[in-house]
Order: structure tokens, then sequence, then C-alpha cells
């Protein structure tokens, strides 16, 4: 019974995450294409407004399902292995969304003469695109080359989860920070303190963004949501319950990744599971 309120405590959080960002997506685009110019690539301010769609899309809600995809029960079936590229494509994709985004700000800038890297918010934007890159090269080279020492994949995770869950908060943050910015230099009749509509609809679509951060955090940070080791998932498939994901997350607090890895490596010997 309690493994069964676990899970349904977490379809319930996946649920609220999922409607906030559908919300976070749909009210970032009725902003740029209702509010402002639409969407080109003319170097016009519709160029900037994929900044803003893009980011959001890719760099927040891309990469809050990269951080959670191994957590969802659905996806245990799936071996370790698949479930690592799977984590890394994600990643990737939002990387791209996000070199993207800030060429069009480049551009924009560049068309209408306004200086670039002026603002915190450029500062600390361009220091997340870069460190992500960085967190996404160093990912995939300690946990998709099958010849990285088994040692420093495990020295190295406590610090690749630590730095992918700061790296979605600082995004959010950055993007909060952006999204101001955005209004108070783009409104001027009636202005951002006077809260007309556009400034009302944006604030909102902070909110959204803020609450789907708070509900993925808290996803990944639960023990007991944690992936099974495979040899816990071995064990439950080859049970006659094992078709319902919910007990099996009764399993989760009790496993250490680490040992997992361990004991699935000298198992298939193929390096295909590691510490999550």
């Amino acid at each position: 019974m309690a493994a069964m309120e676990k899970y349904k405590q977490f379809v319930v959080t996946l649920t609220c995450a999922a409607v906030m960002a559908t919300m976070a997506v749909i009210f970032v685009l009725r902003w740029v294409l209702h509010f402002k110019e639409g969407l080109a690539w003319d170097g016009s301010p519709a160029e900037f407004n994929w900044h803003p769609l893009l980011l959001v899309c890719g760099f927040i809600v891309l990469q809050g399902l990269a951080i959670i995809v191994y957590r969802l029960p659905w996806s245990w079936q799936c071996s370790k292995l698949t479930m690592k590229f799977i984590h890394a494509g994600l990643n990737f994709v939002a990387f791209i969304f996000a070199v993207v985004s800030l060429v069009a700000v480049f551009d924009f800038h560049n068309a209408a003469k306004i200086p670039n890297m002026y603002s915190l918010h450029s500062w600390l934007g361009l220091t997340a695109v870069i460190l992500y890159c960085l967190q996404l090269v160093l990912g995939v080279a300690m946990y998709l080359i099958p010849f990285t020492p088994v040692a420093w994949r495990a020295a190295f995770m406590p610090i690749h989860v630590y730095s992918g869950l700061l790296l979605f908060a600082s995004v959010i943050a950055v993007a909060l920070m952006g999204i101001t910015e955005k209004l108070i230099f783009g409104l001027s009749n009636p202005k951002y303190k006077d809260s007309p509509p556009e400034a009302t609809f944006v604030n909102i679509l902070g909110v959204l963004l803020v609450v789907f951060g708070a509900l993925i955090l808290w996803i990944a940070t639960r023990p007991s949501w944690k992936r099974p080791s495979e040899q816990t998932l071995h064990t439950l498939h080859s049970d006659e319950e094992s078709t319902r994901v919910g007990p099996a997350l009764s399993e989760l607090s009790d496993e250490r990744e680490g040992e997992a890895f361990g004991e699935t490596r000298r198992r298939s010997n193929k390096l295909e599971d590691q510490v999550n």
C-alpha cells in the first residue's frame, strides 16, 4: 500500500510538472505571436522572439525532461544504456535550441546597432550555455565512452548530478531576469510599472517556469523515486507481478546506484550501467 501511495504521488507530481511545462510553452507562444511581432529570421524584433521561445521549449522544458527521464517508471523496461542515450540526446537538443536562440539575439542586436553582452542577464546566460556545453561533453566522455574507468565515473557522478541541477535552476533564474528585462525595455505606453495586460501575462509565464522548475527538482531529489538497480529490475521483471510499476518504487530507497553499476558490469561486462 505504501508503495502504491508513492507511485500515486509520483504520477501526480509528474502530471503537475507536465501541465506547467505545457502552459509555459503556450504562454511564450502567445507572448511572441500576439503581444510581440511574431517570428522571423531577418534581423527584426521578430527574430529576437526566437530567443524566449527556444529557451523555454528547449533549455528549460527539454532539460527538465532530461533530468527526470531516468525516474519515469515506464522507462525502466529499457536498458540503462538506452536511457543514457536518451538522456544525452535530450540534453543535446536542448543545447542546440539554446545556441540558436543566442544566434537570434546577436543577429538582432547587430542589425539594430544594440550593444551585445552589457547586461547581467547576458553575462549569466552565456555562462550557463558554456557550462552546459561542458557538462554535456564531460557527461558523454564519462558515461557513453566504454573505455572510461569505472572509478572515474563513480567519482564524477556527484559533480555531474549537482552541476546538472544547478544549471537547470540557474537557467530558470536567468530566464526570469530576461523576461523582466524585456518587459522593462519593451513596454513604454503603458509602462511595465503600470501593469498592462502584457506585463501581467508574462509575469504569469515566469510563475509557471518557477513552479515547473520546483517540481522537476523535487522529482529529481526524492530518493524513493530513483530508478532501481538493474538487479532489482531483473528480479521484478521475473516476478509475475512485475507488470505493475507501482510496487517497484518501494525498492528504490534501498538501492545504491554505485553498487548496481558494479553488479551489472560484472554480470554483463559491457559497461551498460552506471551511477545515476
